[in-house]
C-alpha cells in the first residue's frame, strides 16, 4: 500500500469512528491550528523568505493574519453554524419540524497552491475542521520549504484524522486515484481539468479556486493618481503572482501616458528606484516560471522596468504599452509582475473585450461615474467585481471567494467554506397523529382533493410570521381564559 492509500485510508478510519461531530473537538482543532500558526510564526517566516523572499511582514500581512481571522470567526461562530436551520413550510407541513441539518461530508482532500501556501492550504482546512470532516492536505512542492513546515501540523493537529502528504506530480496523481467525500484545489485551470476528470471517477464533488486574466479598466473620469496607487499595489505584491491581481489595463488612448507616469511613481514610492535590493519585493518561485514569464514579453513594448536577473529569479515590475489583443502576453495568466495595457475606444468596447475572454476571477473598474460601475456590474460576469480598489474583497469573510466558468467552481471564506464542506442535509419530523389532514393525498385523487392539495401545498408559511401569529393567539387564549375565570 502506498504512502498515499495509508494517508487516505487513515483519515477515513478516524473519520467513521464519529471523533470529529462534536464540536469541543473541532472547536479544540482550530484552536490547535492557531497555536500551529503562533508557535511555528519563525519557521513559516523562514520558509517563506526561502520559497518567495517573503519579509516577515509580508508574511504577516498576507499569509497569517487573513487565517488568524478565519480561525477566528469559526471558533466564535461554529455553534450557529452547525445548528438546525429552520426553513417556511406548507399548510400540510406546518405542524412538522422542517430545517435543515448541516452534516459532515467525510474525508477531503485539500491541494494547496504554491503562491501563497500558507494562506490558501490552510483556509479551506479550517473550513474542513470546522464543517466536522477529516481531511489529507497536500501542500505544493514548488515552495518547498513551506511544505516541509506543513509537515509540523501533525504535532498539533489530531494526527490521524488531519493527514499532511507532501511530495511532487506523482504523489498528487496518487491521491487523485483515491476516493474522497469533496476535492478542494488551488492552482491553474490546466491542472483544475485533471483534478475534475479524476474526481468525477468516483462523483466526487470539487470545489477549484483557479485564476484567469483579470482585467481593470480605468475610466477617464477618475481620479488617475489614486486609482494607480491601488492598481500597482495590486499587481506587484508577492512579485504579480496572486490569482486576483490585475492581469491587465484596458483604458482610452489619451490617458495611457498619464496612467503609465503615475504608475512609474508608485513603483519607485513603493519598491525604491532599485526594487531588486528593497526587502519587500519578492522573487519569482523558480527557473521555470521565470522563463515562461519573460518569454511573454517578445512582441511588445516596455516602458517601465524589464530588467531581470534569472541567477535570483528577479524581474522588476515591468509595464507593456500599447498591447495588441493577440500578443504573446495576453494569451495566457501572467501571474508575474508583468503589467500591459490595452487601449479601448471607451466603455463599450471595454466591456466587449471583457466578454470575448473566459470568466475571469476578478474584475476591476475605476471610475467615478456610478453609471460606469453599474453598466460593468449589469453587462459582464466574473468570480468577483470590485469597483476602485483591488484585492480587498479577499479579506471579507462575509464575501464568498470563487470564479465562475474557466476561473473556477465552488466558493469559501467564512460561513461558505462551512457550507462549501458540508452536506446541507433536509429533515421533515413528523407526528404520528392528525391523519385526517393526510386524506387529501391518498388515493382515490378526486377534484375535491385536488382543489385542497393546491391550498394545503402552494399555501407558503413564513416562519417568523406564524410564530408572531401564533403568539397573538396564545395570548388571545390567555386573554379569553382570563375573562372567563374572573369576570363571571
Amino acid at each position: 500500500m502506498s504512502r498515499e492509500q495509508l494517508a487516505v485510508q487513515q483519515a477515513r478510519k478516524a473519520f467513521l469512528t464519529g471523533g470529529s461531530k462534536p464540536l469541543e473537538y473541532r472547536i479544540k482543532q482550530l484552536k490547535n491550528l492557531n497555536r500551529f500558526i503562533t508557535e511555528r510564526a519563525t519557521d513559516i517566516t523562514n520558509a517563506l523568505r526561502k520559497d518567495l523572499y517573503k519579509s516577515e511582514n509580508a508574511t504577516q500581512m498576507f499569509e497569517i493574519i487573513g487565517l488568524e481571522g478565519e480561525i477566528n470567526l469559526a471558533v466564535s461562530n461554529l455553534t450557529e453554524w452547525a445548528a438546525p436551520r429552520p426553513v417556511n413550510k406548507t399548510l400540510l407541513t406546518i405542524s412538522d419540524e422542517v430545517f435543515i441539518q448541516p452534516e459532515p461530508l467525510g474525508v477531503v482532500l485539500i491541494i494547496g497552491a504554491w503562491n501563497y501556501p500558507i494562506a490558501v492550504t490552510l483556509q479551506p482546512l479550517v473550513g474542513a475542521i470546522a464543517a466536522g470532516n477529516a481531511a489529507v492536505v497536500k501542500p505544493s512542492e514548488v515552495s518547498s520549504h513551506t511544505a516541509k513546515v506543513m509537515e509540523l501540523l501533525s504535532l498539533y493537529l489530531d494526527p490521524e484524522m488531519y493527514q499532511v502528504v507532501t511530495g511532487g506530480v506523482p504523489e498528487t496523481q496518487e491521491l487523485l486515484k483515491q476516493r474522497f467525500d469533496h476535492i478542494f484545489y488551488t492552482g491553474n485551470s490546466t491542472v483544475g481539468k485533471l483534478v475534475m476528470e479524476a474526481a468525477a471517477r468516483h462523483l466526487t464533488p470539487v470545489t477549484l479556486e483557479l485564476g484567469g486574466k483579470s482585467p481593470c479598466y480605468i475610466d477617464k473620469n477618475c481620479d488617475i493618481r489614486i486609482a494607480c496607487r491601488r492598481i500597482t499595489w495590486g499587481k506587484y505584491i508577492n512579485c504579480g503572482q496572486t490569482c486576483i491581481a490585475p492581469d491587465y489595463i484596458l483604458c482610452e488612448s489619451s490617458i495611457q501616458d498619464k496612467v503609465i507616469n503615475e504608475i512609474q511613481k508608485c513603483i519607485q514610492e513603493f519598491y525604491t528606484k532599485d526594487p531588486k535590493t528593497f526587502a519587500d519585493y519578492g522573487r519569482i518561485i523558480n527557473q521555470r516560471h521565470f522563463k515562461r514569464i519573460m518569454a511573454l514579453l517578445e512582441g511588445s513594448t516596455v516602458v517601465i522596468g524589464g530588467d531581470s536577473d534569472e541567477s535570483e529569479c528577479y524581474i522588476a515590475p515591468t509595464v507593456l504599452r500599447d498591447v495588441a489583443s493577440g500578443s504573446k502576453v495576453m494569451q495566457e495568466e501572467i501571474f508575474g509582475p508583468i503589467l500591459p495595457i490595452i487601449t479601448v475606444n471607451g466603455l463599450n468596447e471595454a466591456i466587449q473585450f471583457i466578454n470575448e475572454r473566459e470568466k475571469p476571477l476578478a474584475l476591476y473598474v475605476f471610475s467615478s461615474s456610478s453609471k460606469v460601475i453599474k453598466r460593468m456590474i449589469s453587462e459582464t460576469s466574473s468570480g468577483a467585481l470590485l469597483a476602485n480598489d483591488c484585492l480587498v474583497h479577499f479579506t471579507i469573510s462575509d464575501l464568498p471567494f470563487g470564479g465562475v466558468g474557466n476561473s473556477g467552481t465552488g466558493r469559501y471564506h467564512g460561513k461558505y467554506s462551512f457550507d462549501q464542506l458540508s452536506h446541507l442535509r433536509s429533515c421533515l419530523i413528523k407526528k404520528l397523529n392528525m391523519e385526517g389532514v393526510n386524506q387529501m393525498r391518498y388515493p382515490p385523487h378526486t377534484t375535491e382533493k385536488l382543489r385542497w392539495a393546491r391550498v394545503f401545498l402552494l399555501k407558503q408559511v413564513n416562519l417568523a410570521r406564524w410564530r408572531q401569529i401564533a403568539q397573538v393567539a396564545m395570548l388571545a387564549a390567555l386573554a379569553a381564559f382570563v375573562m372567563k375565570r374572573f369576570l363571571r
